[in-house]
């Protein structure tokens, strides 16, 4: 058995037996479990927040943590080992030792999955979360919250079935009765202290976070996304509105996407609060030094320009630079930009008393489009996805402004927003009231076809109830740990799988271009570049009209498991979907093709081709070769999606009906389609390879024929043409001599004598000459000998001087040594007595000033002021 086939490793394993669980189904039927008309009807007849296995709301009931699965059955936790099993610890089947174990009445599930006891928990269990340290589940079911504190590594190696877990509930006040406020989702935040903050979302729009290493009966903080409903006022408006469906948190380097929390209400109105971090949160330092950037290149822009709102700006930003310079005290001293980042303990500010606003709703511009055949569903999942590469520091900036928000809706539509306005910090005022909605663009409208794999093309009764499935349906998202640009999306009837790479790498490549009037951005947009849609499984049966819906999708992020997706539905049914990796030299197939790069000047490198028609014409075409998009998965996703449809429990035959017949046309023409394309494919791919094998034919007779026409030149013709060389430069030289000679007799005969001008030109040589080498050869006045004397001069000066300057140096140094002998006290001293003195003789001058003034006598100024300048000069 491969190791790397999850499918066969994992199938028939007991921590999938989830019949046995229920024991309101003592029939053991998977039909109580299926999502079908009278399951609907059942689920939603008595309360629509059924604490039971309702078919509806959020469910994530299994989990990796490291190499370890767990799998919530119920109100049970269950756990094994799927290194163990990859390792060929556990190969024989477990339906071989399922049955030698109650055939010797033991327990079957010894040595294959532990058991976590948590006498706590007596609710049915719908979302399991563990801890980004793995060390804490948070777990959560229609009204109930708990926290389950996992056993340490090497509990595969107990002997017993049954692990006790420390558990302990989470707010029982709020979250502790079928009369609380039902739970909408749950999540630990990646930036909580020691990884125990926890955040509990209730439909109704309130976000509590608890710290579970704090208190876990009273939250921390406590954000609210709807506003307060008067009791005296009226307001007509959808209960939708105000019924919170799920929330994500925001991403991003150096902005407040990370203190960022979206919200998406069951109408689908997205919401907003910045900031958010915390009570006791540990953010990265790189993070804050980068706010703190960010901060101030938006003062320094807007200090600049001239905006009319520049003063509300400016208050925002000024806001904004108290709350960073709040944060950056509690840096640890010695912490600088640039450095290594690490976590840094911190907590909210409180230099500024006003709440977070709430921002909101936002503007969809455009409004998304509505399905064909649907009134509108609601709701389900929103997801922030931020695509920032390490290995690219150049071009990060750009992907990462590409913010992209998806909302899922029950009737199977997709929303793909861009997140072009970027969310910024504010907080409630009085002035906030008239500010203009955010914005948030909407690129694209997915449509997932349940509307038409569930209603068909005719509208018979039969149809139109199926249609009712989708009251039941609840899409979530799914982030793909090791590629940014894939989400997996899990609904009653499948899963499907959105990638969004080729579409990044279109708005990226125009947001780098280099024009201002954004001619680029504006051609990537009208050229509509699509996010990729993959069906990776149907859970959907048309015979049955009815549907086994999935409950948890897990992707494997440890080093030691394959790459691969783990689904598991409502029927407890498992199926494993291998994935590929994608390495950094995949692109998509645009990228394929190598283009030149124009500033690199390549005329140098190569001859430069003659003129007119070219020598040899090549059969292929300009262009390289691209393999159709048919016989090309660089994802690795299957061209169909998988069946995973459960059998009806009864011994009737099969009838074939109008229903059945619609979709197995459906199904082969699509098969049929399929193959056309792989034919076509296949057929172009052979005409293109015979078109290079004629091709390379034709190169090799040309080169050949080059080969033959190079030996001629290097024979009897390269010898022909270096002595035809040589006698042509042997005629040169003597039409050069020839030339000469003609061109002196013709100046002899033109101007025989010399002229006026080259006479006295001559005459001004002679003088110079005489100047600079004198008359005769003992003429003093010569320049030579005046430069020889001066020489000489210099060098007799230069001992004398150098004596000089080396007496001057140990005079220096004397002087030096003499006041470095004069200590601190002693100089202190000398200062005193030296003012004492300059006191008295002050006063001296002074009372003989005086004294002359009486005596009608002239004296001079005192010697103290013969230096300063008289104020009658002045």
């Amino acid at each position: 058995m491969d190791q790397s086939d999850w499918a066969a490793i994992l199938d028939g394993h007991p921590i999938f037996d989830g019949l046995s669980s229920f024991p309101s189904r003592s029939t053991g039927s998977e039909e109580a479990l299926e999502l079908s008309t009278n399951s609907l009807r059942g689920s939603f007849c008595d309360n629509k927040w059924n604490d039971g296995y309702a078919l509806s709301g959020r469910r994530q009931v299994m989990a990796l943590k490291d190499a370890d699965l767990i799998v919530a059955v119920g109100s049970e936790l269950r756990m094994t080992s799927l290194g163990d099993a990859r390792l060929g610890k556990s190969t024989r089947s477990y339906k071989v030792q399922h049955a030698q174990y109650h055939s010797m009445n033991a327990c079957p599930l010894i040595a294959l999955l532990q058991i976590l006891q948590t006498p706590n928990i007596e609710f049915d269990i719908h979302q399991i979360s563990p801890n980004p340290n793995g060390k804490l589940l948070a777990i959560a079911g229609a009204y109930q919250v708990a926290v389950v504190v996992l056993p340490r590594a090497g509990y595969s190696k107990l002997v017993s079935t049954f692990v006790d877990c420390k558990s302990v509930q989470v707010g029982q006040f709020y979250h502790g009765s079928r009369s609380s406020i039902p739970i909408a989702k749950i999540e630990w935040h990646p930036w909580g202290e020691a990884a125990s903050t926890l955040m509990v979302m209730t439909a109704d729009g309130k976000l509590r976070e608890y710290d579970i290493s704090v208190d876990t009966e009273e939250p921390q903080q406590v954000l609210s996304f709807l506003p307060e409903k008067k009791s005296k006022s009226f307001m007509a408006e959808d209960p939708a509105e105000r019924e919170i469906a799920s929330f994500t948190l925001g991403k991003g380097r150096a902005d407040w996407g990370p203190l960022t929390i979206y919200v998406v209400t069951r109408s689908g109105d997205i919401y907003a609060i910045c900031p958010y971090m915390p009570k006791n949160a540990s953010i990265p330092s790189s993070y804050i030094h980068a706010l703190e950037c960010f901060i101030s290149a938006k003062q320094e822009f807007l200090a600049q320009g001239t905006v009319a709102s520049t003063s509300a700006l400016s208050t925002l930003y000024d806001y904004q630079r108290k709350y960073v310079s709040a944060l950056i005290k509690q840096l640890p001293p010695g912490t600088v930009f640039p450095a290594i980042s690490r976590p840094v303990p911190m907590h909210p500010p409180q230099t500024i008393k006003s709440d977070p606003l709430r921002q909101g709703p936002f503007l969809l511009q455009p409004s998304p489009r509505i399905l064909d055949g649907s009134e509108g569903g609601d709701a389900s999942d929103i997801a922030y996805l931020a695509f920032i590469n390490d290995d690219d520091d150049e071009n990060d900036g750009e992907t990462e402004r590409l913010g992209i928000v998806v909302v899922t809706y029950q009737d199977g539509k997709v929303d793909v927003c861009l997140d072009v306005e970027k969310v910024e910090a504010r907080w409630e005022s009085k002035r906030e009231n008239s500010q203009e909605l955010p914005m948030i663009a909407v690129y694209e409208s997915i449509d997932l076809g349940f509307i038409t794999m569930l209603g068909g093309p005719s509208t018979t009764s039969s149809e139109s109830a199926a249609l009712e499935l989708l009251q039941a349906n609840h899409p979530v998202l799914l982030l793909d740990p090791i590629h940014d640009d894939r989400v997996y999306i899990y609904h009653a009837f499948g899963v499907h799988v959105l990638e969004f790479g080729e579409l990044l790498q279109c708005l990226a490549t125009a947001l780098r271009a280099d024009d201002e009037d954004g001619a680029a951005l504006r051609q990537a947009l009208e050229q509509s570049m699509s996010t990729r849609v993959t069906a990776m499984l149907n859970t959907y049966s048309v015979q049955r009209k009815c549907s086994n819906p999935v409950i948890a999708v897990c992707v494997p992020n440890d080093v030691f498991l394959t790459y691969s997706m783990i689904i598991l539905t409502s029927v407890f049914r498992v199926t494993c979907l291998p994935l590929t990796l994608r390495t950094g030299f995949s692109c998509s197939e645009e990228s394929l093709s190598v283009e030149p790069d124009p500033s690199i000047d390549q005329a140098g490198e190569f001859l430069t081709a003659a003129e007119g028609p070219p020598p040899y014409i090549s059969l292929l075409a300009s262009e390289p070769f691209r393999p159709s998009s048919a016989l090309t998965r660089p994802s690795g996703f299957p061209s169909f999606p998988r069946m995973s449809v459960g059998t009806a429990n009864t011994k009737s035959e099969f009838m074939l009906t109008p229903d059945t017949l619609r979709y197995f046309g459906s199904t082969v023409e699509g098969f049929i389609a399929r193959i056309r394309e792989v034919l076509l494919a296949h057929r172009a791919t052979e005409t293109r390879a015979n078109l290079q094998r004629s091709e390379y034919k034709r190169q090799q007779e040309k080169c050949v024929e080059m080969l033959k026409k190079m030996e001629e030149l290097k024979g009897p013709r390269c010898a022909n043409i270096e002595a035809r060389v040589l006698g042509i430069m042997e005629s040169h030289k003597a039409l050069m001599t020839r030339l000469d000679r003609t061109l002196q007799s013709l100046m002899q005969q033109a101007s025989p004598e010399l002229s006026e001008s080259e006479t006295k030109w001559f005459e001004e040589l002679r003088r110079m000459k005489s100047e600079v080498q004198g008359t005769g050869r003992y003429d003093e006045n010569s320049l030579v000998a005046r430069v020889s004397l001066l020489k000489r001069e210099y060098e007799r000066s230069i001992p004398n001087l150098r004596d000089v300057v080396e007496k001057e140096a140990q005079r220096k140094k004397r002087l030096s040594d003499n006041s470095q002998l004069l200590g601190v006290s002693q100089a202190f001293e000398l200062g005193e007595h030296s003012t004492t003195e300059r006191t008295k003789i002050t006063e001296l001058e002074r009372e003989i000033v005086r004294m002359a003034s009486e005596l009608e006598l002239s004296v001079g100024r005192p010697p103290s002021q013969r230096d300063k300048p008289d104020a009658s000069d002045q």
